[in-house]
């Protein structure tokens, strides 16, 4: 009996399509963006909670966890910025090749940053997110106590005070995150799935 090795087949491969049709959904990745205590990360894990629940394939990557391991050696100049949305992108690919909806929740102050995760995802499975929200209320929230550090004069280059925050132009979706509830931000984020075609029509 002939035994075929497929390992010696150049074409026998698992493609984006195929672990779209194991998922039952495509991949997408959700870029986040806005000031420190807008509620990004918050309405990231909050929307990935409603899709877990209906078995959606999902993950929250945000600043702390990629600044904790990944981009450890990464400070906040303007170009270790860069750098470190620059990585997020990459990563964030990675999820979206394996069949993932992944949540970027990410400051990203500069347009431009944004921009080339963009063009390096694809702009029809990159959706953008603009979590707006007034400095003053950030600042009252500070729930990292970041805010304080930078009135204090121990934190600098802080985004929104010391350093620039450059609003998206044409983002996705607006939610204006200090009079939104999480329940209907989530339930606007979940229309934008559904408007992409996204979602299932019927839940598993």
């Amino acid at each position: 009996m002939m035994q075929t090795d497929v390992l010696q087949s150049p074409t026998s491969h698992v493609t984006a399509a195929s672990r779209a049709k194991l998922h039952g959904h495509r991949g997408a990745v959700l870029w986040l963006t806005g000031l420190s205590g807008s509620g990004k990360t918050t309405l990231a894990h909050a929307v990935e909670m409603r899709l877990h629940h209906e078995r959606y394939r999902t993950y929250v990557l945000d600043g702390d966890l990629l600044r904790g391991g990944l981009n450890v050696d990464l400070g906040f100049s303007d170009e270790d910025r860069s750098e470190n949305i620059r990585r997020a992108g990459e990563l964030a690919k990675l999820f979206l090749d394996a069949g993932t909806i992944v949540f970027c929740a990410f400051i990203s102050p500069f347009a431009s940053d944004r921009q080339s995760v963009r063009a390096q995802i694809g702009a029809d499975t990159f959706f953008e997110v603009y979590c707006r929200c007034p400095l003053e209320v950030c600042e009252q929230r500070d729930v990292k106590g970041l805010y304080q550090r930078v009135r204090d004069g121990t934190l600098a280059q802080f985004t929104g005070i010391s350093s620039s925050y450059e609003p998206p132009s044409c983002p996705d979706v607006v939610i204006d995150t200090d009079r939104t509830s999480v329940p209907a931000a989530v339930d606007q984020v979940m229309a934008l799935l559904r408007d992409r075609g996204l979602l299932r029509l019927t839940a598993l």
